[in-house]
């Protein structure tokens, strides 16, 4: 039974440690880190360019959505390089299981494309 909680000692003391450490982390940054805060710093900088307006502006969802949607394709297409890696070992049932992964991304792209989302203008 000792040994049971000499590992939750184990995760106790990393996490005091880690704890530890980002507190150690912070206050030093704290100390040596210069602090001389005026009104040129504290702007908003633009490519080098004075600010104009103010930070508000509204985007069109279509945008967001887009690039939603890249990044579940592109995540997704990462599974394949380790498919191909065991398609041999694997062997039938592994085809079988990439067509339907890939079917399901073909239905999750067509219903996208129906709903007008790939669409910019």
């Amino acid at each position: 039974m000792s040994d049971y909680y000499s590992s939750y000692g184990v995760v106790l003391a990393v996490l005091t440690a880690g704890a530890l450490l980002v507190a150690v982390a912070f206050t030093t940054a704290r100390l040596v880190a210069p602090n001389a805060p005026n009104r040129e710093k504290l702007t908003t900088y633009e490519c080098g360019i004075d600010p104009v307006g103010d930070g508000w502006s509204q985007s069109h969802v279509r945008y967001y959505v887009y690039g939603f949607l890249f990044v579940i394709f592109d995540v997704e297409s990462v599974f394949l390089f380790p498919w191909a890696r065991v398609l041999e070992s694997i062997g039938y049932a592994a085809v079988v299981e990439m067509t339907i992964f890939i079917g399901i991304l073909a239905v999750g792209l067509l219903y996208a494309w129906r709903k007008g989302v790939l669409r910019w203008a």
